[in-house]
């Protein structure tokens, strides 16, 4: 196994973006709820709801849209504003892979081999 990089944006104290919400994000395309997304990513609803939460506050518009439950069930879906800032995301790791090859390589030639 190698190291990987991550990346993580914050904004205050908060991380407004980094693997794990650029993931949730996708699931919630996927799946068209939170509790959906929260289940295939084997976390809890609650944890879900905080990650989207917090990402919502850091920017100017909503990530992610949600709709009341009713007779048919709520939802949740990712808006135009979302997938601009998933897109840029994930298009800053692959730039910063490509950047970072050489040094990435270096670091992982030298680490201790897991167990």
């Amino acid at each position: 196994m190698t190291a990987k990089l991550k990346i993580r944006i914050s904004h205050g104290s908060f991380t407004a973006i980094g693997p794990g919400k650029a993931d949730l994000l996708e699931a919630i395309n996927d799946c068209g709820s939170i509790s959906a997304a929260a289940k295939k990513m084997n976390m809890s609803y609650r944890r879900a709801w905080e990650l989207v939460d917090a990402m919502n506050r850091c920017f100017q518009e909503p990530l992610v849209a949600t709709s009341l439950g009713g007779a048919h069930g709520g939802g949740a879906q990712v808006t135009t504003f979302g997938f601009h800032i998933l897109k840029c995301y994930r298009d800053l790791i692959s730039k910063t892979l490509v950047a970072a090859e050489f040094e990435l390589n270096e670091i992982n030639a030298r680490l201790v081999p897991l167990a």
